[in-house]
């Protein structure tokens, strides 16, 4: 993938998960647009052959995502988000479907085992509320929940390159994801500094199909 985008795009920066940031030709440490990749997202489900993990490709301008893929090679499912455009399942727009009370919201999560001191705290006072709570799916719930299949996701311990590309997906399909108080997810790198960078990206994730039960879960985390 690297290898695609630097003779595509040389201009632009590179960030994975495994081998860091390679700078554009032209823009130095401070790239305005920069790709952020994982290629397997659900590494875990990988190795034991569960079919929920995906590869996941983003681009961002100036640190906001505008461009957003989760690719499932076994299922043959492939989600993909534009700024201002919906979000397309192969090749089909897809939409969220509207839940409008916490109380009747089937949520997802990776792994309870995510959470731990205060962030495990905040989720069981969601956890609690929902009709259905459930596990196991990385980047798939969120391929879920654009889809209109589940209709909220609340996570923890992540890293950017786990979930820049979901914000256009979701929001494509008339989501709502945001960090644990609400603020929108985008991430830049200054002066090189990925570490900094890194550590001061927000980890806790949630992702809503709607507005009102967002705002639900939102008051239930009481996050900071």
């Amino acid at each position: 993938m690297r290898q695609l985008i630097q003779q595509s795009f040389p201009d632009h920066g590179v960030f994975g998960e495994e081998h860091g940031l390679m700078t554009g030709s032209s823009n130095g440490s401070g790239d305005s647009w920069l790709w952020v990749l994982d290629p397997i997202d659900g590494t875990k489900s990988f190795i034991t052959g569960k079919p929920l993990f995906g590869t996941l490709i983003s681009l961002l301008h100036n640190g906001t995502p505008v461009l957003g893929v989760i690719d499932q090679p076994i299922t043959k499912e492939r989600w993909v988000g534009m700024a201002g455009q919906p979000t397309m399942l192969n090749g089909r727009p897809i939409s969220v479907r509207q839940c409008g009370d916490i109380g009747n919201a089937y949520m997802y999560s990776t792994t309870p085992h995510m959470f731990a001191g205060k962030t495990e705290k905040a989720f069981h006072a969601v956890r609690d509320r929902v009709r259905i709570p459930m596990y196991g799916c990385d980047c798939y719930a969120y391929g879920l929940l654009a889809a209109g299949h589940c209709d909220l996701v609340v996570e923890a311990d992540l890293k950017p390159y786990d979930y820049m590309a979901l914000v256009p997906i979701v929001e494509g399909a008339g989501g709502v994801i945001t960090d644990w108080s609400g603020k929108p997810l985008s991430w830049e790198v200054s002066d090189g500094d990925v570490a900094a960078a890194v550590a001061a990206a927000p980890g806790e994730v949630i992702a809503a199909g709607d507005r009102e039960t967002h705002r639900q879960a939102l008051e239930l985390l009481a996050w900071r």
